[in-house]
């Protein structure tokens, strides 16, 4: 029986969530078990208001599916919505099957980071307890953070490693242009885990000779010895390149952004929005060494950089999301679609799944063999690791000298 697909985006976006989004319509469209393909504008808080966008009859698909995987952000929207939990209140579940069964849509795919596995991880359970027939929920992975389990990185992630590495090369040039003590703090998104601002690492000593001092969240921070960092690498040289993670906490747990009054804001998941510990670090820097000093938080940049995309990000996003719409014609419910690295010198990566509730409310945190032992830079095997994730290079499309960008 032919069945209809509903794919969605939620969390933050991507410089390829958007590739992975081209891979699912394209997968659906090529295979005789769908019918039509939706899109859920605004991820699942779009799917209880049904706010469905027929994806199937847009004319000239295949050169906007080529525009698209190239488009950064989330094409569909996104949200920021938890469910309720199903054994207190099931309400949203029951609406979300029957609004399922009143469309005809037998696969639903959704992409997203943690938190949105765990919505996958629920209604995935909930369909299963409650025997509901023809109707399967696969996960597509993405987040920047690099954070999830169940697959070797995360699409987006390498896109944001290149960005990140090659904007610290560029801050190089401005530390090289004068003959004074400079440091420039760089602050990385990260707020539990440290893959981007490891990243860093792959620019230094590519174009220069500027240290870099490397503050993962793994860690635990240590202001004496980071101003001691300082200190002897001012004592050999004249500059410092400082990257840091935005979660980064002493070794009491106390966030290095709490050092100074800031809002406690949190997110729809209760997730405490950890930023300035950069200009904490910023104005230590001042006030012990006295040395010309500037922070910069790339904040959302890092996210988005449709000008800097990684090829081998957005071929394996794109591919992530073919498989995806493999995994749930085979009835695959409750899976992740997965990418796993093989063994051997050269770089290869293969397709499969994992199952979500292995995923779910878990995060990857950088293995502490990676970090040097003095927790102020990565190992090598952290490098071998980063380098064939940001190889190749791609390009938003142009139109009139701007950025030509698809909004569906």
């Amino acid at each position: 029986m032919i069945k209809n697909l509903l794919v969605a985006q939620s969390g933050g976006p991507t410089a390829a969530i958007n590739a992975t989004l081209s891979g699912i319509i394209e997968g659906a469209l090529s295979n005789p078990s769908i019918g039509t393909v939706y899109g859920a504008k605004y991820g699942i808080q779009g799917v209880l208001q049904e706010n469905f966008k027929d994806l199937s009859g847009i004319q000239d698909i295949k050169e906007l599916l080529e525009t698209l995987a190239v488009t950064p952000a989330a094409a569909l929207g996104s949200c920021r919505y938890k469910l309720k939990d199903p054994s207190i209140d099931s309400s949203e579940f029951q609406k979300i099957i029957e609004i399922f069964q009143k469309h005809n849509i037998g696969y639903f795919i959704y992409i997203g980071g943690n938190d949105s596995m765990d919505t996958v991880w629920k209604l995935s359970d909930y369909i299963k307890a409650n025997n509901i027939p023809d109707i399967v929920v696969v996960g597509a992975p993405k987040t920047i953070d690099n954070d999830l389990y169940g697959i070797d990185h995360c699409p987006g992630f390498g896109s944001a490693a290149k960005y990140i590495a090659t904007t610290v090369s560029e801050l190089e040039r401005e530390l090289e242009v004068y003959d004074t003590p400079y440091v420039i703090v760089v602050e990385m998104m990260g707020r539990n885990a440290g893959w981007l601002t490891a990243a860093a690492a792959l620019a230094e000593g590519a174009n220069s000779n500027v240290p870099y001092l490397i503050y993962l969240e793994e860690h635990p921070f240590d202001m004496n010895d980071f101003i001691s960092d300082v200190r002897g690498e001012l004592s050999v040289g004249k500059d410092v390149i400082v990257a840091i993670s935005e979660g980064i906490k002493d070794r009491s747990g106390k966030m290095i952004c709490d050092y100074a009054e800031r809002d406690q804001a949190k997110d729809a998941f209760g997730h405490t929005i950890a930023t300035g510990a950069g200009r904490v670090l910023e104005n230590a820097i001042r006030a012990n060494i006295g040395c010309k000093v500037r922070y910069i938080e790339l904040n959302l940049l890092q996210r988005c950089a449709g000008h800097l995309l990684s090829e081998t990000d957005i071929t394996e996003s794109r591919e992530l999301g073919r498989n995806a719409v493999k995994l749930a014609v085979e009835c695959r419910n409750g899976v992740m679609s997965t990418l796993t690295r093989l063994p051997g010198d050269e770089y290869k990566v293969v397709y499969g799944a994992a199952d979500i509730s292995g995923i779910a409310d878990r995060e990857k945190k950088v293995p502490e063999e990676w970090i040097t032992s003095e927790g102020n830079g990565v190992t090598e095997d952290m490098i071998n690791y980063l380098k064939p994730l940001i190889q190749g290079e791609l390009s938003c499309k142009y139109e009139n000298g701007i950025p030509k960008y698809i909004v569906l």
